[in-house]
């Protein structure tokens, strides 16, 4: 093969001969420009020159009696020498590219998470009324034309984002929050309990109190009446106070006191796939032998990985204060991330117990004091 029209390709080359330094001299005597030179004996040297010289650094040394030797090459030049011989493989690899970027132009996964009242289901079959649905392509889709009609055809959603990320559409929605309802002072109310609480403190400015402190009530319970005056003639009225009650919020929480440390061994596993329509077509798959591993799975574009980490178990036991301190630490912060700044703790119980095998139920009790008292409109 003639080296002529591959003018930037490398060439690493081992001489050999008596008098190497007769053979760099004839070299660059004849215009053959050669870089990194290492003498590595008396009678041998390694030195690169371009591959279009190749033919002249053959030639003389032919002609003096050096042999040389090719220990490198480098360079686009080799790499379309090797394509020419592997032509079916080149072309394989083209295809396989050209198929990989068409189907990077789609979406293949619509990823949607929303708040409790708004059920992604409802969300995935407007989309597909709109023509959105896995294997739609991506120039057909407009976010924010989406986040419009979601918003204007679904009153529960109080706003939409919708954004398209490799091969996936991510929505995401938040509901409208109704406000509370509001009665008018000139209304006439009662003042009900909120909650079940034992009464502490009453203070009214308007209205009769029915309760009285030390009473246990129950949620929805009448603390003031909303009417004034004697039996005779009494009157209807916004009932208007306070009634500091003393509640409790209690939790209760199952734990595990078994721990287990899970450690790699070293040893991993790879599969390589096409994700076409939610299904995987392999390039590479190998069996799976591992009795406990961990798997992670990159899937953001087309081209998926699986890789298979083997890891070795050991089960150990907690130090049960330090479980149950974290646990109980958990639920307060669960029960008061309720509460607003009226609201005062004034005690916070716990205790724990073993329930069955390694499992321990962790029960917390936080005493408060608040203003239990709400109005409620006189049917």
């Amino acid at each position: 093969m003639s080296l002529k029209k591959f003018k930037k390709g490398i060439v690493i080359i081992e001489a050999q001969s008596l008098i190497p330094e007769r053979f760099i001299n004839l070299l660059w005597k004849n215009n053959v420009h050669i870089k990194n030179l290492v003498k590595k004996s008396i009678t041998t040297i390694v030195f690169s020159a371009k591959l279009k010289d190749y033919d002249k650094i053959d030639k003389i040394a032919k002609s003096i009696g050096v042999k040389i030797k090719i220990l490198k090459r480098r360079g686009l030049s080799f790499l379309i020498i090797k394509a020419k011989r592997r032509v079916a493989l080149v072309l394989g690899l083209i295809v396989f590219i050209s198929i990989i970027y068409y189907l990077s132009t789609f979406i293949w996964v619509i990823d949607i998470s929303s708040e409790r009242t708004i059920s992604p289901y409802e969300i995935r079959q407007q989309l597909m009324s709109y023509g959105i649905k896995p294997g739609v392509r991506k120039k057909q889709i407009n976010v924010y034309n989406i986040e419009e009609d979601l918003i204007r055809n679904n009153d529960s959603i109080m706003w939409v984002r919708a954004r398209i990320e490799g091969a996936k559409l991510k929505i995401k929605a938040a509901e409208r929050q109704s406000p509370p309802e509001i009665i008018s002072q000139d209304t006439p109310c009662d003042l009900i309990a909120k909650r079940d609480a034992e009464v502490i403190r009453i203070y009214t400015t308007a209205g009769t109190s029915v309760v009285k402190p030390g009473d246990i009530i129950k949620k929805g319970q009448v603390l003031v009446k909303g009417e004034e005056g004697k039996e005779e003639m009494s009157y209807l009225v916004h009932a208007k106070g306070n009634v500091i009650g003393r509640t409790f919020y209690e939790e209760i929480k199952e734990v595990n006191n078994k721990a287990v440390k899970r450690q790699k061994t070293g040893k991993k596993l790879e599969n390589i796939y096409i994700k076409f329509k939610n299904k995987k077509f392999y390039i590479k798959k190998n069996k799976n032998k591992f009795d406990k591993y961990d798997r992670i799975e990159n899937n953001k574009y087309c081209i998926g990985k699986d890789i298979y980490y083997e890891v070795k178990e050991t089960y150990y036991n907690k130090d049960i204060n330090k479980l149950v301190e974290k646990t109980s630490n958990e639920l307060y912060d669960k029960i008061t991330s309720n509460f607003d700044k009226s609201v005062k703790v004034v005690d916070k119980i716990v205790d724990y117990k073993p329930c069955k095998n390694d499992y321990y139920n962790v029960r917390i009790l936080v005493v408060a004091e608040e203003n239990i008292a709400m109005p409620s409109k006189i049917e």
